[in-house]
């Protein structure tokens, strides 16, 4: 676990520079990948499934951000090796919102006001 300060802000983040609350993709086959705009990605051999699957994990984390995730793209792809998820969803994340610094902000500005 790492703590970061920025502009006053303590963010706490884990080995990868996300928030240790925020929820990960439920499915062994999703994963969160690394900067600069962190894309989200979801694997699975049927597209609805994936969709609904990236869809799903971006309800959880705005519930959890407590307002929209900032997603700057969507991307489709696919994978025709063998033995792999053929189709590939990419939500291209903001990487701050990822780390957590809008809940940080918000709780700064929560304690400011209290003082």
């Amino acid at each position: 676990m790492a703590d970061k300060q920025e502009d006053g802000i303590k963010l706490h983040l884990d080995e990868s520079g996300l928030a240790l609350g925020l929820p990960h993709p439920a499915h062994p086959q999703d994963q969160v990948h690394e900067v600069p705009y962190r894309p989200v990605v979801f694997r699975d051999d049927d597209l609805p499934t994936a969709l609904e699957r990236s869809a799903a994990w971006l309800r959880e984390a705005q519930g959890w951000l407590g307002e929209p995730l900032d997603v700057l793209a969507v991307h489709l792809d696919y994978d025709d090796r063998e033995g792999a998820p053929y189709y590939e969803v990419k939500l291209l994340c903001n990487e701050e919102d990822l780390a957590g610094a809008p809940i940080a902000a918000r709780s700064r500005a929560n304690d400011v006001a209290r003082s």
